[in-house]
Order: structure tokens, then C-alpha cells, then sequence
């Protein structure tokens, strides 16, 4: 196979999907020049790495020597595979770099599936068995996850915006360095969620359970809590139109939080630790009424 005929392979496979040199370095561990030299055919992937590249770019190992099927084709038929929830007998599907619009994959049990570096826009997800899922990397906008399963899921360095997630368990789910805005989280169960290094905005969370849940180091905004909020943990964070109204706020923790002198509480109740830690913050205690113990 000539050096030259596989880098424009290369080249072809990754700007269909529509991802960088550096984006596809990154799923690989390797450096964003290794790729630039596949792709004007200076270097070769060894076969280990050409299986790997492979798998990423939806193609199989013949699309390299010119016996392949188009690489939509490739994408649709996985995507299909999934949608009618057939077991592959292989390995479990590895779904990154995909560019996913208007798929439906309601009702989908234990995907467990890796997403990373993908384009999800107006895909359904409803009523689905999604835990243990890994998304990295993510544009995810405009999705229904209403009624799935999302617990111990791991999203990292995703953007999500506009999506629904009604109803949705995301026991000990973690978000990281990641923006979730315009978001419907009502009835929600955050029970264990850690959300680290990112934005939480203009997101409603109507009869969502705090429980055990945990902000460090995120930009909070246009937010209304309201119900019980339990073992809760605020840290370094920094808060913008928040809104506490009637919350009862029990053992939560706040420390080194920015502007928490701008959080407003509308009759809520707080117990006397979390009043402790709301004073020494220098939070507005006007709409606060201490629980009697």
C-alpha cells in the first residue's frame, strides 16, 4: 500500500466527520504532527495503529487498500445496528468521532457505550439503559434522554446544551470541565453527581433530588433551587442570578465561594450547620429561618 494513497484516506475519512488533526491525535495518544505526516504521506501507521485508526474513523482495514464501503455507509449501518438494539458478538461499540443527527436510540438497553470527540444533535434517547456510559469530548444539543438510566457515567470536556433529561437517574454521574446550559433536569435524581471545573446555567431542575451532590470550581447561574437539599457540597464556586426558594438546605457545605453574598433565599429553612457555613461566607441571611434542633 503506497504511503501517499493512505494518508489521503486518512485525510478523506477524518474531514468527513468533520474533526481535526489534533482531535484525532488525541484519541489516538499521539501528537497532532504524527498525523499531519500520515496525511501528506511523509509516515505510515504501523498495523497495530492502522486498526485503531480504523475503528475510530468507521471504516474497515480494506477502506486503506481501496476495497471498502463508503464511510456513511459504515456510520449508518452501526448507527442502525444500535437503534434495534442487536448484540454485537465482537466488542462493544465505540462511537467516537461520530457525527449523529436526528438518530433515534429510544429504548436501548445497557449501551454502556464510549462517546467521544461526536456531534449528537436532535438524537433521541428516551427511556434508555445508559449507565456506565463515557462521554469526552462531546457537542451534545437539543437531545430527549428523558426516563433513561445515566448513573455512573463519566462526562468530561463535553458541551451540553438545550437537552432533556425529564426524569433521568444520574446517581454518582461526574461532569467535568463541562458546560451544561438551557438543560430540563425536572424531576431529576442527582444523588452522588460531582459536577468539577465548569459551567451549570439557565438549566431547570423542578423537583430534582440533591442529594449527596457536589460543585467545585463551577460557574453557576440563572439557577432556582427549591426542596430538600441534602449533604450537598459547594466549593470555589461562583454564583450569578441563583435563586434559593423554598429549599431546606441540611449538613450542606459552602466555602470559598465567589458572590455568595448575590445568592438570594426565598423563605427556606437551613439546619445550624449550614447556616454556620452560609454566615462565614457572608451570604444575605434574609429569607433564611433557622431549624430548631
Amino acid at each position: 500500500m503506497e504511503t501517499k494513497m493512505i494518508g489521503n484516506k486518512i485525510a478523506e475519512a477524518r474531514k468527513k466527520l468533520n474533526i481535526s488533526q489534533a482531535q484525532l491525535a488525541d484519541s489516538l495518544f499521539i501528537s497532532a504532527q504524527a498525523v499531519g505526516k500520515w496525511e501528506r504521506g511523509e509516515s505510515m501507521p504501523d498495523i497495530t495503529t492502522l486498526n485503531r485508526l480504523a475503528g475510530i474513523l468507521g471504516v474497515d482495514l480494506n477502506y486503506f487498500s481501496g476495497s471498502f464501503h463508503s464511510i456513511s455507509t459504515e456510520i449508518g449501518s452501526k448507527t442502525d445496528d444500535l437503534q434495534f438494539g442487536e448484540q454485537k458478538k465482537r466488542h462493544r461499540w465505540d462511537m467516537s468521532l461520530a457525527n449523529l443527527v436526528d438518530a433515534d436510540f429510544s429504548g436501548l438497553k445497557n449501551l454502556q457505550e464510549k462517546f467521544s470527540f461526536s456531534n449528537m444533535q436532535r438524537c433521541l434517547f428516551v427511556g434508555s439503559e445508559m449507565s456506565g456510559l463515557l462521554l469526552k469530548s462531546n457537542n451534545i444539543e437539543s437531545c430527549d434522554f428523558s426516563n433513561s438510566n445515566i448513573n455512573s457515567s463519566n462526562i468530561q470536556r463535553s458541551n451540553l446544551a438545550n437537552n432533556i433529561f425529564k426524569n433521568c437517574s444520574l446517581k454518582e454521574t461526574g461532569f467535568v470541565k463541562s458546560y451544561i446550559e438551557g438543560c430540563d433536569f425536572s424531576g431529576a435524581d442527582f444523588t452522588g453527581v460531582e459536577f468539577k471545573y465548569g459551567g451549570f446555567g439557565n438549566n431547570i431542575i423542578t423537583n430534582a433530588v440533591w442529594n449527596s451532590t457536589s460543585f467545585n470550581e463551577m460557574q453557576i447561574a440563572d439557577i432556582v433551587f427549591e426542596g430538600k437539599i441534602v449533604d450537598c457540597f459547594f466549593e470555589n464556586c461562583a454564583f450569578t442570578g441563583v435563586t434559593f426558594q423554598n429549599a431546606t438546605l441540611i449538613n450542606t457545605f459552602f466555602k470559598n465561594n465567589k458572590k455568595l453574598k448575590r445568592v438570594r433565599f426565598v423563605d427556606c429553612k437551613a439546619d445550624s450547620l449550614t447556616y454556620a457555613f452560609l454566615k462565614n461566607g457572608k451570604a444575605d441571611l434574609n429569607g433564611i429561618t433557622l431549624i430548631k434542633q
